[in-house]
């Protein structure tokens, strides 16, 4: 009889590893597992993953680089709109699940598959994510989630893998790692309060750098082409590379609090220097280029780009408006932003463009003005007071109290 075909997001640990051997030992199904890398692997990692799903008897194991993808669909708008949820955290990990979906969703597409399984739990976003991006662009495939399904323990996963044969070392690590090209997110006991830090050895990075130094990010059209001087063929290439040069200052770490798709509060640890650079240089040299209604618009429309992304809504159309939005006015997003590297911190130094709305041919603020004379604002000025100037002397004065 004809095994159900079913394709398995895979990562290699235990969830995903006792997903695998319950869908074809218990579930008598055909597992074709597939890892989608969006820049959290290497290729060491990536050989002993496959080697690992093939020895649990998966039909076939696939990888898919998406990290170009990421980056052409998801990461420039996210610099585009310098978006940082709560103002803190530069969605590493829930911008990387929606594109894992998509991929696994369209693989299961092309090998006929009947159902898609992923080793998500009941407590976190991620069942979530990939869930409502399966039911868009795989409708009719059954969704199957063992451990979600039936509240398994790490304890109950690893007697059912002993039972049937497989003995790894499958010791809880201190701390949960998610690792990609926008960052690293790291749970852990800390993160499960409300008040206690991560040690620093429970970051990826040891600080090392002591001694400041000074970088220059080449942005064209708000997206990043050099780092001091060198150009990038691929931008990914550039994000790589600051984040080499920023982790070992200590630079992107930080606590994220916010709240989860499900509805509770949650708590978890990022190192995330490329993101926290770019955004916040990006940033700056908008300040100089882009008129303050622009900047205004840009602010609104990105916090609900983030909001819509961290919730799994990718593949909302808002959501392709407001990319259209973010592209239009990053025309005239170029220049060099010069930042000084420190320990622990950063600080944007200035910037240098050929569209920088700073210039001495309208004025020099504070000092003196050469585009109009003390008349023009005399006039100006009591025209912006005219309105609340009527409000009072029809209904007196507001009371502050």
């Amino acid at each position: 009889m004809k095994r159900k075909k079913v394709v398995l997001a895979f990562s290699g640990g235990l969830d995903t590893s006792y997903c695998a051997v319950y869908l074809s030992a218990a579930r008598g199904m055909e597992v074709h597992s597939v890892l989608v890398n969006c820049g959290g692997f290497s290729a060491d990692e990536l050989a002993t993953i496959a080697r690992n799903a093939y020895e649990l008897g998966v039909a076939s194991h696939t990888t898919i680089d998406a990290v170009g993808e990421f980056y052409r669909r998801c990461i420039r708008y996210l610099v585009f709109g310098n978006v940082l949820k709560n103002h803190a955290y530069p969605l590493s990990v829930s911008a990387e699940r929606v594109f894992q979906a998509l991929e696994i969703a369209r693989h299961a597409r092309e090998i006929g598959a009947e159902a898609i399984a992923h080793g998500s739990t009941g407590a976190g976003n991620d069942q979530v994510r990939f869930d409502v991006v399966f039911h868009i662009e795989a409708p009719g495939l059954e969704i199957i989630t063992p451990v979600r399904d039936d509240g398994l323990s790490r304890a109950d996963e690893i007697a059912f893998l002993l039972e049937h044969g497989v003995r790894r070392d499958w010791k809880k690590a201190a701390y949960s790692v998610n690792q990609g090209l926008w960052g690293t997110t790291v749970g852990g006991k800390e993160t499960l309060t409300s008040h206690s830090p991560l040690p620093d050895d429970a970051y990826p990075t040891p600080v090392s750098a002591a001694e400041p130094e000074t970088i220059d990010l080449r942005f064209e059209k708000g997206e990043i082409q050099s780092i001091n001087g060198r150009d990038y063929s691929s931008p990914t290439d550039a994000i790589r590379e600051l984040n080499a040069l920023g982790a070992p200052y200590g630079i992107g770490r930080g606590i994220h609090v916010g709240d989860t798709v499900i509805g509770i509060k949650g708590r978890v640890g990022f190192e995330a220097p490329a993101p926290m650079l770019l955004i916040k240089a990006h940033q700056a040299l908008e300040k100089h280029v882009l008129t303050k209604w622009q900047i205004h618009w840009k602010d609104q429309l990105a916090a609900w780009y983030g909001m819509m992304l961290h919730e799994g809504q990718f593949l909302d159309p808002v959501m392709r408006d407001i990319e259209r939005f973010l592209s239009s006015n990053q025309q005239v997003v170029n220049g060099v932003v010069h930042v000084r590297l420190q320990q622990g911190y950063f600080d944007i130094l200035g910037v240098t463009s050929p569209n920088d709305l700073m210039s001495e041919r309208f004025g020099k603020y504070g000092e003196k003005n050469t585009a109009w004379s003390g008349q023009d604002v005399r006039g100006f000025a009591r025209i912006m007071a005219n309105q609340s100037l009527m409000y009072r002397m029809v209904n007196g004065e507001d009371d502050h109290d």
